[in-house]
């Protein structure tokens, strides 16, 4: 049956696990072309061939492009769970290093206007591959539509990537400035991408921080940036990771720094009371929620 959103979350629940939450990146954007995808690839490789059972989700849903970027052959995606004709771990395929990815539509019209119920449905079947999984990374649309709101609301942390052009700076602002005014998120992270040195990758964060001191109450926290790199159009060319082609580019070498911060990321020690990805796994084996990860 089509996938709705549940109401509350507690309902209907099995007996918790006890185990550690897992930990949910959402990647975003607020504009497309700045890299977003390519990040999200290849941070999850990078935690793949560490040895992380990872899951990543194409959450454009209306433009999916990670099957594409990767080469994958796929023959179903969202549209299909979405439409009732197959469950969530029908439709997963495996990627680079081993990772899971569920793959969205491309060219779908209805994917790209869902509404929160369809949405808080998607994010609650997660829960089906609890198991398995100790990362998830959520490749989100570009822009403010309800899909990318609901995804990063629903993740522990938001990756907000930006480039140094005038509307990557200010369509950045306005997501983060929607994400904290209407859905109550205080810490946001922001990557600069295709940047020219560490000087400039930090002062492309100083804009954004400096608006967003002023007007949102908002931590706002600087998580690196990633080079120009002429091996990555490479790899792009490949459809394969940097990561794996190119391990000593400079544009891996700032992935695998990406990598070590986000583990340095808190994961919540229990539910934070709103839909979230494995709600369930945010619970102790009593009931209580589960200790905090180290």
């Amino acid at each position: 049956m089509p996938l709705v959103e549940g109401g509350n979350q507690a309902a209907g629940l099995a007996a918790p696990t006890g185990r550690r939450p897992v930990q949910v990146i959402a990647v975003a954007s607020g504009k497309g072309g700045v890299g977003k995808t390519n990040v999200s690839v290849n941070l999850a490789t990078v935690q793949a061939l560490r040895g992380r059972k990872v899951w990543m989700l194409d959450a454009d849903l209306g433009l999916a492009n990670v099957d594409v970027l990767l080469g994958l052959n796929v023959r179903r995606n969202l549209s299909h769970v979405l439409d009732g004709s197959c469950e969530l771990a029908d439709i997963v395929v495996e990627g680079p290093g081993g990772m899971k990815i569920v793959p969205a539509s491309s060219g779908v019209a209805r994917m790209t206007n869902l509404g929160p119920a369809e949405c808080g449905g998607l994010i609650q079947a997660f829960s089906e591959v609890a198991d398995d999984v100790d990362l998830l990374v959520v490749d989100t649309a570009a822009g403010i539509s309800t899909s990318v709101t609901m995804f990063a609301r629903a993740a522990h942390h938001a990756l907000v990537v930006v480039c140094d052009e005038p509307a990557s700076i200010t369509d950045a602002y306005a997501l983060i400035k929607v994400l904290v005014r209407d859905h109550g998120m205080h810490q946001v992270q922001v990557l600069a991408n295709m940047v020219r040195s560490p000087a400039e990758g930090k002062a492309l964060y100083n804009k954004i921080a400096r608006v967003t001191d002023r007007y949102l109450d908002v931590s706002l926290n600087y998580a690196g940036y990633v080079p120009y790199d002429d091996f990555l159009r490479k790899a792009l060319q490949r459809q394969q990771p940097v990561v794996s082609v190119y391990p000593e580019s400079r544009s891996s070498t700032a992935f695998k720094k990406l990598a070590d911060m986000a583990d340095t990321w808190s994961v919540p020690s229990g539910p934070g009371g709103h839909l979230e990805f494995f709600f369930e796994r945010a619970l102790g084996g009593d009931g209580t929620a589960a200790e905090a990860r180290p």
